[in-house]
């Protein structure tokens, strides 16, 4: 699977990228909870897409890593599309 192949609403992804790009992680409370979230670009030879990683991801990845999400998810914000590994998903980084 490609970046360029990936469509919003998209569910069970399985795609290895690269980190080219990473955002400052920023706290959030929601339900009671707090957490952190932090965007970062990822990419491979087709495309770039900007991957979301929450909590104990945010500390997992460093920039020129490569990534392997499994069972991944794509949403839309502000029309573009994000990667995440969503509720079910893992995010391994490759050595």
């Amino acid at each position: 699977m490609e970046i360029k192949d990936l469509q919003a609403g998209q569910g069970k992804i399985d795609i290895i990228v690269e980190i080219a790009e990473l955002q400052e992680p920023r706290t959030f409370d929601k339900f009671g909870k707090s957490g952190k979230v932090a965007n970062a670009k990822a990419k491979d030879a087709s495309g770039e897409i900007t991957l979301s990683l929450w909590n104990e991801q945010c500390d997992l990845v460093k920039q020129g890593d490569k990534v392997h999400i499994i069972n991944g998810w794509v949403s839309e914000f502000k029309g573009e599309k994000q990667l995440s590994t969503g509720k079910f998903g893992q995010l391994e980084v490759v050595k």
